[in-house]
């Protein structure tokens, strides 16, 4: 049932992650859920970029070296944080979004429509008993030098993905009643 799929629905992170290989088919399988999100005007913004093996250590260094230099409180925790946790994923994927070049709806509907391929995904990785979680971190302002993009394509932030050993909590929701307004 969708609903327990929803519901168990957890972040789980890089440190997580136990290195067992994500294949390319069951990330095949995972881009393709998200493929099938709602899209207002079937504009279909969402573009993704996947990195596993090499890719993941540059995308660290890169991360960690841009961070060094743009930085106005240097750690060097977050440093080596940023370096690390990309190799302690079997896969990440840029999530990205194509600005529709005629821009006949409002930004955030594509935003909004990126967002619910990425809940996709994320269901879809639940299902497969793969962990992911959604980042986006400031320096994705920065990508445009790791990256090519598409004139009017730029990074929402990262989806990392890797296999797990350890049982997950339950969730916590404040009750929807407090959050519901009904009329008549």
């Amino acid at each position: 049932m969708i609903y327990n799929t929803i519901k168990n629905r957890r972040a789980v992170f890089p440190v997580q992650y136990n290195q067992e290989p994500i294949t390319k088919k069951e990330i095949q399988h995972i881009i393709e859920a998200a493929n099938w999100a709602p899209t207002h005007k079937r504009t279909e913004p969402w573009r993704f970029k996947v990195l596993q093996g090499e890719s993941l250590n540059k995308l660290g260094n890169f991360l960690a070296e841009k961070y060094k230099a743009t930085s106005e409180k240097f750690s060097e925790f977050h440093f080596k944080k940023l370096k690390e946790n990309p190799t302690k994923a079997s896969c990440i994927i840029a999530i990205c979004m194509q600005r529709d070049p005629k821009e006949s709806l409002p930004e955030w509907e594509e935003v909004a429509a990126t967002a619910m391929a990425v809940q996709n995904m994320w269901l879809t990785c639940t299902e497969m008993n793969i962990g992911a979680y959604w980042s986006s971190p400031g320096l994705i302002r920065y990508l445009h030098e790791f990256f090519d993009f598409a004139q009017g394509e730029k990074c929402l932030g990262f989806f990392y993905m890797g296999k797990f050993d350890e049982q997950l909590s339950e969730g916590t929701r404040q009750p929807i009643e407090d959050k519901t307004q009904w009329f008549k």
